[in-house]
């Protein structure tokens, strides 16, 4: 069994993915900033109902996204297979999500599907494809929302890991950038809840995996990115991605977060310095950034991922998974878990999924 740090930080990863899901419920997706405010004041501290006109409507404060839900049945999956189970996963979503959907946008838990999970409908349910054939070439965040418990589960073991998210990952997206940087999400879970703080260091522990060959992507510097000198041989490639740029990004966020002379004032300001949009590609500097600059402070990250705007939710799940795993649930206020909807029942999902970690 692991012990009680580690515990405690793993219960709160989970929990702050599944906090910045309910937190976004109300203010998802407002792209215009002024009618944000104008729906929800200057500050938005705590969950909210979404207005009748929006994404999430019919909908109350507190409660989860489809997003939210999927996660849900994701930990459920590794619970009860004691690991990542590609069959049971799949058979999870096939007799759980896909019954309520219709492959239209405005349907299903949470009231709204997202757009890659709807083709993955079109191919079950409508084409009856196989599930090594659902893959689309959508550039968002899903897998990442989903698979961030698959890093959790495996974050002591990092090749098993970066093996399971990318299986999972191609369910859903194909294309092979967007799941180098979903594995490379995951890496970076994986040791904030070893115990590791997301600072300017990160990175460099990250490469040493992937020179020990425990993380698949291809590397052709030295340490600390230096060249390679006249004579040394090429480096043997240590898994299928090309680059490990991915690896790279959250430390150039940590410094930008660190350095004085580098001002995002208030710092939900993030979203316009990275974009508010959808694409991976956007969110995940952003995430990396909060979850730096409040790496101690639970409540400012994932607050100032929601007054961002734009596609705060997913924002706010990368945000609260990455920040949750250094303060550990212990640390995070209890309001945001008190008013949380069936908050008894995730906090017991996190535990069991601690207590399975190996």
């Amino acid at each position: 069994m692991p012990n009680e740090n580690l515990q405690d930080r793993v219960k709160g990863a989970i929990m702050g993915a599944f906090i910045g899901d309910a937190l976004a419920l109300g203010p998802h997706w407002y792209y215009n900033l002024d009618e944000l405010r104008r729906d929800y004041g200057d500050w938005i501290d705590g969950y909210t109902d979404p207005r009748p006109d929006r994404y999430h409507a019919g909908m109350k404060a507190g409660q989860l996204s489809q997003a939210g839900f999927i996660l849900n049945l994701m930990i459920r999956s590794l619970i009860k297979c004691n690991g990542y189970d590609k069959t049971d996963f799949c058979q999870r979503m096939d007799e759980t999500l896909f019954p309520m959907l219709d492959g239209t946008p405005v349907c299903g838990p949470g009231k709204y599907t997202s757009q890659s999970i709807r083709e993955v409908w079109r191919q079950r349910i409508q084409q009856k494809l196989t599930w090594e054939q659902t893959g689309s070439h959508a550039d968002t965040t899903e897998a990442i929302e989903r698979t961030l418990a698959i890093a959790v589960r495996y974050a002591l073991q990092p090749d098993q890991l970066a093996s399971a998210i990318t299986e999972n990952t191609l369910l859903t997206q194909s294309d092979e950038t967007v799941v180098a940087m979903t594995v490379a999400y995951g890496a970076v879970l994986s040791l904030l809840i070893q115990g590791h703080t997301l600072d300017t260091e990160l990175s460099n522990k990250l490469l040493k995996l992937v020179k020990n060959g425990k993380l698949p992507f291809h590397i052709v510097t030295r340490d600390n990115l230096q060249n390679p000198r006249p004579g040394d041989p090429d480096p043997p490639r240590a898994g299928r991605f090309a680059s490990p740029d991915a690896l790279l990004t959250p430390s150039y966020m940590a410094a930008a977060a660190a350095d004085p002379e580098i001002h995002i004032e208030p710092a939900w300001k993030v979203s316009i310095v990275y974009g508010m949009p959808c694409a991976i590609y956007h969110q995940l500097p952003a995430a990396y950034y909060l979850a730096a600059r409040f790496h101690n402070d639970f409540e400012s990250a994932v607050l100032h991922a929601i007054n961002g705007g734009g596609q705060n939710q997913a924002r706010a799940i990368l945000t609260g998974a990455l920040t949750g795993a250094q303060t550990g649930l212990s640390n995070i206020p209890w309001r945001f878990i008190h008013e949380l909807e069936q908050s008894t029942i995730l906090v017991k999902l996190a535990t069991d999924l601690a207590t399975a970690i190996e």
